[in-house]
């Protein structure tokens, strides 16, 4: 019998972090090893305020593969119980991450949230928006990568982040919150979210 040779797409069964990922996981896995689950537990909160940018740019990735588990929870049990076996050779050592001050990132959130009903406020015209109502934010922030990775990076490379950043919270707002409703529900909708957010800071 002939073999069948249509072309088909294999179902993605195991989505795997990204490289960079993994490289900030594990040592943060491997650091709390011998926790006990409360220190672990407190510890990964911390972990994750200060990683906000990394855990939101690699989310974003796992959906647009196909992933629609709770990645939250796909990346806590993977620090938990895999990761911290992982030896040292198993993990590459490349660039080293720097992510944004969590401040930037929660000044992102906040700008969407408040100017996201509003009919001129596109993707294409947000950040822009954004850039110049933080202007001194950012400025700053740039200052600071510049100092942390000195030769690694240019400015353009920065501004780069900045707005790959903001689009990525910006999909990831509008994902959670869908398409623009009537003003009462969709305001408190963005109260709600605003709160949230004031909670990580």
């Amino acid at each position: 019998m002939a073999s069948d040779n249509t072309n088909t797409t294999a179902p993605i069964f195991r989505f795997k972090f990204s490289n960079e990922f993994i490289e900030q996981l594990t040592p943060f896995a491997k650091l709390h090893q011998y926790s006990d689950r409360h220190v672990y537990k407190e510890e990964w909160g911390r972990w994750v305020a200060n990683n906000d940018e990394l855990i939101c740019n690699e989310g974003v990735r796992l959906k647009n593969i196909g992933y629609d588990g709770n990645i939250h929870d796909k990346m806590y049990k993977s620090g938990r119980y895999y990761f911290r076996n992982k030896t040292d050779k198993e993990v590459r050592t490349r660039r080293k991450y720097i992510s944004l001050e969590h401040e930037v990132i929660t000044t992102m959130d906040k700008h969407i949230s408040t100017h996201f009903h509003n009919s001129t406020f596109k993707p294409s015209t947000a950040y822009e928006q954004f850039c110049n109502d933080s202007s001194g934010l950012l400025t700053d922030e740039s200052n600071r990568l510049k100092e942390e990775l000195q030769d690694e990076i240019h400015k353009e490379d920065i501004w780069s982040k900045f707005k790959k950043t903001y689009k990525n919270r910006y999909y990831l707002f509008q994902k959670n919150h869908g398409t623009r409703q009537d003003v009462t529900e969709r305001e408190d909708r963005n109260q709600e979210y605003i709160k949230y957010i004031e909670t990580l800071i």
